[in-house]
């Protein structure tokens, strides 16, 4: 607020601290949020004083009331972020740890500074989009966009089986070198940024992509410093054949995070996302504050020589990336998803559909998309799944196709690309164009 904004904290924390302290109603994803974890929350007095009532989770309609986050938002708004990190916020946050087994004290609360960290980019057919630096995994998206751009992805055409195998290679590479090499820069050897992301690289990496055949389970992670060495040491898949029968949506594995793209009068892009990572994270929600701790700490491994190990101090890979997008020096595109592993994923084909096919936003984000668990999962144990999750909508020889290439479908009744939302504004007239995909509570509001 202090370096980019316009108004004040106190300004913009004033409506969330109305609908904390006066209530909201609950819809009916939350409602069925709160009932599918129920047995995790029910476990801990603090959080279900807010979101239960008669030892019931909240049903739709009832209204969520929530005052103890309406004060500390009220802190915050009059004394800055610190009033979180310090004093009775803070000894507040140290006391429950304190009585449920926790680890983090008030002098660690203290001794805590955020820092800004430069973007990280790639040129795709003239248009520069941007990503999140690691320790976040935004350069799985662009390295894959890097390996499509050598294809004519138009040619193929939209949603046909030789595109969405091509899109899913291509993010099983790129996913292959996020686990090797992407973690917090402090505690790392130093990560190939730049190399993972240039066009020679990407270059390299498109070479293993047999259009007969799908990379079976995990691939092998490339060598950036040295693509000219690259080798071929993938296997690839048999046929595979479509499953008879088709899953569920799953939307709940968007768990409990949060993404908006703002875009104001004077056309600022702004792309942010933020997250507790599972439903309700931890479930503990702290006593006198009011707000959930999350359990991102799952995305850590155990494995000492793994890029992303636990040390004290360091953060874990996060699977946070908001994205934004310039087109001839003007802002162009700022888009981003809730979804753990499935978002540079549906981000990847989002873009696709506005920039190689001509999609409108809303078009582009209820059109189906493809999601691939070729790579290890970031939540811990962190198992390949080898799955690619395939909607029902899609035409009965694009999955008989994709399947005869050896990708292993699990067909599921999913509509739109995951959790999508997206504003474009109009290179000609400055129009702004926004839209969602049509999944849990997601909206598109103008003012």
């Amino acid at each position: 607020m202090q370096k980019y904004g316009t108004r004040s904290l106190a300004e913009v924390l004033a409506p969330a601290i109305e609908l904390a302290e006066h209530g909201f109603p609950v819809t009916e994803h939350l409602a069925n949020s709160l009932k599918s974890t129920k047995k995790t929350l029910s476990r801990f007095p603090s959080t279900t004083k807010i979101w239960f009532r008669d030892g019931q989770p909240l049903q739709m309609g009832d209204r969520a009331v929530q005052t103890d986050i309406a004060a500390t938002l009220r802190a915050i708004a009059a004394q800055g972020s610190g009033a979180f990190y310090r004093g009775n916020i803070a000894q507040a946050t140290a006391a429950y740890m304190r009585a449920n087994g926790g680890l983090i004290t008030e002098a660690d609360l203290a001794s805590y500074k955020a820092y800004q960290d430069e973007p990280i980019k790639i040129n795709y057919r003239g248009i520069d989009v941007y990503e999140c630096p690691p320790n976040s995994q935004g350069i799985v998206m662009l390295e894959a966009l890097n390996i499509l751009e050598g294809f004519n992805l138009r040619y193929m055409g939209h949603n046909s089986a030789p595109y969405l195998h091509v899109v899913t290679e291509a993010l099983k590479l790129s996913f292959a070198d996020r686990d090797k090499y992407d973690g917090d820069p402090k505690f790392v050897p130093p990560i190939p940024v730049h190399e993972l992301l240039s066009k020679e690289y990407a270059s390299a990496r498109r070479a293993l992509i047999d259009p007969r055949h799908a990379i079976e389970g995990e691939p092998a992670p490339g060598n950036p410093r040295q693509p000219a060495m690259a080798r071929n040491p993938l296997q690839y898949a048999g046929p595979q054949r479509v499953p008879s029968t088709v899953g569920p949506a799953g939307q709940d594995t968007y768990g409990q995070t949060t993404y908006l793209a703002v875009v104001d009068k004077d056309r600022n892009m702004v792309s942010i996302t933020s997250s507790i990572l599972s439903l309700f994270g931890s479930g503990m929600v702290v006593e006198g504050a009011g707000y959930f701790l999350n359990n991102r700490m799952d995305y850590f491994y155990l494995d000492a020589s793994d890029v992303n190990a636990l040390a004290p101090g360091k953060r874990t890979r996060q699977t946070i990336n908001p994205a934004l997008s310039v087109k001839d020096g003007k802002p162009f595109i700022v888009f981003g998803t809730p979804g753990a592993d499935t978002q540079p994923q549906t981000q990847l084909q989002f873009f696709l559909n506005v920039v190689e096919f001509g999609m409108n936003v809303q078009q582009a984000l209820e059109a189906s998309a493809v999601i691939s668990s070729n790579f290890r999962s970031s939540y811990f144990p962190h198992e390949v799944a080898g799955k690619l999750m395939t909607p029902a909508s899609l035409p009965k020889h694009v999955l008989d196709e994709m399947a005869g290439l050896g990708h292993h479908l699990d067909v599921r009744d999913v509509k739109g690309v995951g959790s999508v939302k997206a504003i474009m504004i109009h290179p000609k007239t400055n129009v702004l164009m926004g839209g969602v995909s049509p999944t849990g509570d997601s909206y598109a509001i103008g003012w």
